[in-house]
């Protein structure tokens, strides 16, 4: 399949659209001038992404505009995605009790950076880990040195890139944990994205584990890239 040759800056404004379009900005208590000068320091960073990091089919973005949920809740962000060409809004698990959303909070090793929004860099949606042992799976990646996406970053991916949700290469996202076994992840649900969970021991074939390079907040003292 032949591809648009990719530009980070003219992706950036999309995705920068693509929010305002979605009403980020009021969700964050913004106009969209406010939020569109909140983001505009990322624009450098987005500009200097390598074209070869973009592959659609592969699963392979080189960067997100992602909001953090200080910002815009997970509860509002999620009702926001859809599936390409799809019209059903995406939807939170009912086996999410009241109250957990807000317990499944980024781990230590994301090393998120300050603000309510960034740039999170070299995403791969991760099929590669269908079939995998979850755990394991974050094991592996970690030992390339790569971070996994958290709940915010997995609504980003599938608010920017519905197309890359598709039946069989589904994700987990590792890096939003409640303390117990349960890894969060976006699947496919009556033709709509689903924010769910499953067992960190339990394998599931079209389940596989996002992961990203690095995280920027627009300034090299916020920047942020995995730990050691």
């Amino acid at each position: 399949m032949t591809q648009t040759p990719f530009d980070g800056a003219a992706e950036f404004d999309r995705q920068v659209h693509t929010l305002i379009g979605l009403g980020y900005p009021a969700m964050s208590g913004l106009d969209p001038e406010q939020f569109t000068a909140l983001v505009a320091p990322l624009r450098g960073h987005a500009a200097a992404a390598p074209p070869e990091a973009y592959d659609q089919e592969a699963g392979r973005v080189p960067f997100l505009l992602v909001v953090t949920r200080s910002a815009a809740a997970i509860e509002e962000t999620m009702p926001r995605t859809t599936l390409r060409g799809g019209r059903l809004p995406g939807i939170v698990d009912r086996s999410f009790e009241p109250g957990s959303l807000e317990r499944f909070t980024a781990t230590p090793q994301t090393g998120l950076p300050d603000g309510d929004a960034y740039l999170l860099t070299a995403v791969e949606r991760g099929e590669e880990f269908c079939g995998a042992v979850p755990r394991d799976a974050m094991d592996v990646i970690a030992g390339r040195g790569r971070t996994l996406l958290t709940i915010e970053e997995g609504i980003a991916f599938v608010t920017h890139f519905p197309q890359l949700l598709v039946t069989n290469k589904c994700f987990s996202l590792g890096g939003s944990r409640s303390g117990d076994r349960r890894v969060p992840a976006i699947w496919i649900s009556r033709k709509a994205p689903k924010l769910g969970w499953c067992w960190e021991g339990n394998p599931h074939t079209w389940l596989g584990m996002a992961s990203a390079g690095s995280r920027t907040a627009g300034s090299a003292a916020a920047d942020s890239a995995v730990a050691d």
